[in-house]
């Protein structure tokens, strides 16, 4: 697993062992971050389900100004603490560990994300209905005006088209994942 692109481009990143964190592939995250690409510079950026931090990582070293990663499982936070040392990242970032509902629910609402990407553990389906329904809901003021919300999901798992405020836009499989992207509706 590498960086794809931008100020750490080809450096790799480490995940824990066993299959209890799945990564994004380095493919999937480059085709993401090909559609992303207009709206990354500067951009606010909250990875939900952070994992190792990869898709988060990718987002800093092509130009993120800040992303706050949320994560709960103890192995995958320290593989994400580990790899932002290696790589000698040291501020644009904030770590939130705990729920993804938790902090969705009582997460700091003066601050609003130009693009949230969630990665649930495929098998935890019902993660993927309550972090879009916060977004589109209770949470929605976490987002910024013109924010995209990108979920990565299995390809046979088949997202709700809309989820409160939060609309499918578009919707990209590559392999055996997908992606859904929404935006609020107008």
């Amino acid at each position: 697993m590498r960086i794809i692109a931008g100020t750490l481009r080809s450096r790799t990143l480490e995940a824990p062992p066993g299959l209890a964190t799945r990564p994004t592939s380095d493919r999937l995250r480059e085709t993401l971050f090909n559609v992303l690409a207009p709206r990354i510079e500067g951009a606010e950026f909250l990875d939900l389900y952070a994992g190792t931090g990869a898709v988060g990582i990718e987002a800093l070293s092509r130009g993120a100004a800040q992303v706050v990663f949320v994560e709960s499982a103890p192995a995958a936070l320290k593989a994400l603490r580990g790899n932002l040392t290696r790589l000698g990242i040291t501020k644009g970032f904030h770590i939130q560990p705990g729920s993804v509902t938790a902090y969705l629910r009582h997460g700091r609402r003066s601050h609003a994300f130009d693009v949230v990407f969630l990665d649930p553990p495929y098998d935890a389906v019902e993660e993927y209905a309550a972090a879009l329904g916060l977004l589109g809901g209770a949470a929605k003021e976490l987002l910024a005006p013109g924010a995209v919300v990108i979920a990565e999901h299995r390809r046979k798992e088949k997202l709700e088209e809309s989820h409160g405020v939060l609309v499918r836009r578009r919707l990209l499989e590559q392999g055996d994942a997908a992606l859904s992207f929404y935006e609020a509706a107008d």
